[in-house]
């Protein structure tokens, strides 16, 4: 069974950071494609990040290029996002997601469980 256990929500003050985390399971990690999503209130749905299954390509929606930063590592299964510089635009719920391939490009298939940023002062 695939699990995608996202972590490392929480509240923020605006300009401060934070780093989010998703466990994977269920699956070879490798070998396949991640990216994080996020869903704003009383918006839809946005890529936010993806990142090939090798780590070698990445990227960014232009709203977080720059402040955002997407990893892996596949000995641990892990998927990373690292925040920075946060605006109150960020607040969110954001989902770790699995693509079909190797690439950001395929589809995806599998969604985690949410982790809700705020950012706020």
């Amino acid at each position: 069974e695939v699990q995608l256990q996202a972590s490392g929500g929480g509240l923020v003050q605006p300009g401060g950071s934070l780093r989010l985390s998703c466990a994977a399971s269920g699956f070879t990690f490798s070998s396949y494609a991640m990216s994080w999503y996020r869903r704003a209130p009383g918006k839809g749905r946005e890529r936010v990040s993806a990142i090939s299954s090798g780590g070698g390509s990445t990227s960014y929606a232009s709203s977080v290029k720059g402040r955002f930063t997407i990893s892996r590592d596949n000995a641990k299964n892990t998927l990373d996002l690292e925040m920075n510089s946060l605006k109150p635009e960020d607040t969110a719920v954001y989902y770790c997601v699995k693509y079909t391939g190797s690439s950001y490009l395929s589809t995806y298939d599998y969604w985690g469980q949410e982790t809700l940023v705020t950012v706020s002062s």
